[in-house]
Order: C-alpha cells, then structure tokens, then sequence
C-alpha cells in the first residue's frame, strides 16, 4: 500500500515542493511505496524558478510540478494520506483542513520549518544559495525519512520517530 505524504507551506511554491520533489525522487531511487504531494493554503499559482533551477541542476525530475491548494486534499477521491509536513511557520499556525488518511484516521502530522529561501539576502546569487541548501536539507530529511519502517510503525511510533527527525 502506497504511503502518501503531504508537504504543506502556505504558498506552495518553494520549500514544500522542493521537498515533495526530493521525497519522490529518493523514494524512486531506493524502491520504496512512497508518494510526496504539495499544496498550499494560498497557493502562488506558480512554482518559484529558483526551485525549479536547483532540482534540475540536482538531477531532480520537475515534470508535473505546480502550486496548488491544500483543499484537493481533503476532498473525496483524495489519496489517504499518512503524513503531513509543514515546512513554512506561517502554515504549521494556519486550522488546516480535514485530512483523511487510511481508514479513516487522520494522518501524523509534524513540522519541519525552514527559512523562506525567496526571503534571502544577496540578490539571485544568495537566492539560489539558499534554495540549494534549502534543497539539500530537505532532501536530507527525506531520506531519514525514508529509512524509517513505515509499513510497520503505528501512529505513536511514526509520530515520535518525525518529532525525532525535526530535531536533527
């Protein structure tokens, strides 16, 4: 069974698409059943350049990636999802919607929070600095996120092992 993990920020435009991207790559790259989505509560409508810029030059597929809003996600026909992460400050304080996850229960929620690398001083140059290491932080915790055994971790144990790696 695919688990489905959500990655919220409020404009869905940088840091939580550059994590949905990491997390499907490396989930690809190490077999596992394992699919990221983003959303947004206002969403940009547009993907920042400078994410798409980074992924690419990593290697990163970015076919199909958009800004969009976080209600497909409570919607019926919605994949169940098991997870969701917040990335942005402003969105792990925002009432999210209801999300359904598998069998009904409500996924694990945590929160990862990274500065807003569109944010970053130095013009295009410290922007793209920011946006690649925002990029390789991410992708870091995706892959720890990855070695967890998900298939066989209940809520309690999912939800101490994400806190876990928020601190890392």
């Amino acid at each position: 069974m695919t688990i489905h993990v959500l990655v919220l920020c409020t404009h869905n435009s940088a840091r939580s698409v550059l994590a949905e991207a990491m997390l499907n790559h490396w989930a690809a790259r190490l077999g596992r059943d394992v699919r990221a989505h983003s959303a947004g509560s206002a969403p940009a409508g547009r993907v920042n350049p400078f994410a798409l810029e980074v992924l690419a030059g990593a290697g990163i597929d970015t076919a199909g990636l958009h800004s969009k809003s976080w209600d497909a996600f409570a919607q019926p026909g919605a994949p169940p999802l098991s997870i969701v992460i917040t990335v942005c400050d402003s969105a792990a304080a925002e009432t999210c919607p209801v999300f359904i996850g598998a069998g009904d229960a409500q996924p694990v929620r945590v929160h990862w929070g990274y500065p807003d690398p569109s944010q970053a001083e130095g013009g295009d140059t410290g922007r793209r600095r920011a946006f690649e290491l925002t990029r390789q932080a991410l992708g870091y915790r995706m892959l720890q996120l990855l070695a967890l055994p998900l298939e066989r971790m209940d809520r309690d144990a999912l939800g101490e092992s994400l806190a876990a790696i928020a601190r890392s």
